[in-house]
Formats: C-alpha cells, structure tokens, sequence
C-alpha cells in the first residue's frame, strides 16, 4: 500500500531544492483574481523547515513589513509556487529559528523607546 502512495505522490513533486533554515528566500507565487493568475513574490528568512522532503514538507517563511512581523507556511511542492530562489545564505546553529519572533519584538520596543527619548528631548529643551 505504502509502495503504491509513495509511486503516485513522485508524479507531483517538483525537484529538490537546496533550501535550508536560515536562507533569506524569495518564493514566487501564483495568485488567482478572477480568471486570470499572477505572480506574488514574498521574500524572507526562513524559519522552519518541516516534514522532511516528501510531498507534504513544508517551510515557514518570515519578514517584517511596516513594523509588523508576517509569516507564511508554503508547501514545498504546490504547484501554485513557480520557484524559490535563494537570495542569501546564513549559517544557523538551530533546527528552528522561532526566537527571531521574541527578538523582533524587542528590536521594535527599543526603537520606540529611541523614538520616544528623541520626542522627549526637544520638550525638555523648550522648558528651560
């Protein structure tokens, strides 16, 4: 049974690509609007990379837009991605990259304390 699934699931998977966690990624994605399809491009750091390279392996991608994080789960081997393209390489030290989340938001609660302490200052200025 397992032979015959593994057979039919090999006709719709897409060749292996050399994507690993921590790569900065641009993945080119086919959108529907009405009839007609286009490309989407969402470039970001990948963050986790899960279930192997079968037909249902996955990976997580992450970027920060307008100061807000956005993460995407794209199937490896959608026929709704058209390609991957590797941007960047990193060298990570870790299977899954979830703290980038916890360390995102300190990054921004430090820039708004900069920005605050920058507002603060002119203010104190004025008083004296």
């Amino acid at each position: 049974m397992t032979i015959a699934i593994r057979e039919f699931s090999q006709k719709f998977m897409k060749a292996p690509t050399d994507l690993t966690v921590g790569d900065v990624v641009r993945v080119a994605q086919k959108i529907k609007e009405g009839d007609k399809f286009r490309t989407q491009a969402f470039e970001g750091t990948v963050i986790a990379a899960k279930h192997g390279k079968g037909i249902s392996a996955t990976f997580t991608v992450r970027k920060v837009t307008d100061g807000y994080g956005v993460e995407r789960v794209f199937p490896l081997h959608s026929p709704m991605i058209e390609k991957i393209v590797v941007v960047k390489r990193a060298d990570v030290r870790r299977a899954k990259l979830y703290y980038i989340r916890e360390k995102a938001k300190r990054d921004v609660r430090r820039k708004m304390k900069q920005l605050r302490d920058v507002a603060a200052a002119p203010a104190a200025e004025n008083q004296e």
